[in-house]
C-alpha cells in the first residue's frame, strides 16, 4: 500500500507508490490503472505547485482525459506525457532534487511502454520524500523502492 504524506503547507498530500507496485498494477488491469495514476500524479504536481507558488499544471482531468478517449487518435496522449514529464522535471527542481532524465523516459515511453509509468514514479519519489512529511503517528518509509538494498563491500 501507497504511504501517503503531506506536500507543501497547505493540506495537500502526494503518495508515495511503490514503482513495483505500479508497474504490477498496469499488467492486471491490462494498462486502465494508467489513466487512474495518470490523473494522481497530476493532481499531486498540481496541489504541490499550488502550495509552493509554482505552476506545476492545472487540470489533472484534462491530462487524464488526453490518455482516454483522446488516446484514441494518439496525439493528445502523446502530448500530455510530453508536458506531463516536463511538470515532473520542474517538480523536482522547484523540490530541490535533480530532474529526471528526459532521455530515459523517451526511450522507455517508445521501446518498452509498460515500463515508463513505474520510471515516473520512481522519480516522483524522489521529490515527495524530499518536501514531504509523514503524517502524524506515521514515518517516511525508507528510500529503496521497492528494490533490495544494494551490498557494499568494505
Amino acid at each position: 500500500m501507497a504511504q501517503e504524506v503531506m506536500i507543501g503547507s497547505g493540506p495537500a498530500r502526494a503518495k508515495l507508490r511503490n514503482p513495483w507496485g505500479v508497474f504490477g498494477l498496469l499488467l492486471v488491469t491490462l494498462g486502465i490503472y494508467g489513466i487512474f495514476w495518470w490523473f494522481y500524479v497530476n493532481r499531486e504536481m498540481r496541489d504541490y505547485g499550488r502550495s509552493s507558488g509554482y505552476d506545476l499544471g492545472q487540470n489533472p482531468m484534462n491530462s487524464a482525459l488526453a490518455v482516454f478517449p483522446g488516446g484514441l487518435i494518439i496525439v493528445p496522449a502523446l502530448i500530455t506525457y510530453w508536458n506531463g514529464v516536463k511538470r515532473m522535471q520542474a517538480t523536482q527542481r522547484v523540490a530541490g532534487v535533480p530532474a529526471l532524465n528526459g532521455w530515459i523516459a523517451l526511450v522507455l515511453f517508445a521501446v518498452l511502454s509498460i515500463a515508463f509509468p513505474p520510471y515516473l514514479q520512481s522519480e516522483l519519489n524522489k521529490a515527495w520524500r524530499t518536501v514531504g512529511t509523514a503524517l502524524p503517528g506515521e514515518a517516511l518509509p525508507p528510500a529503496s523502492d521497492g528494490m533490495p538494498p544494494r551490498i557494499e563491500e568494505f
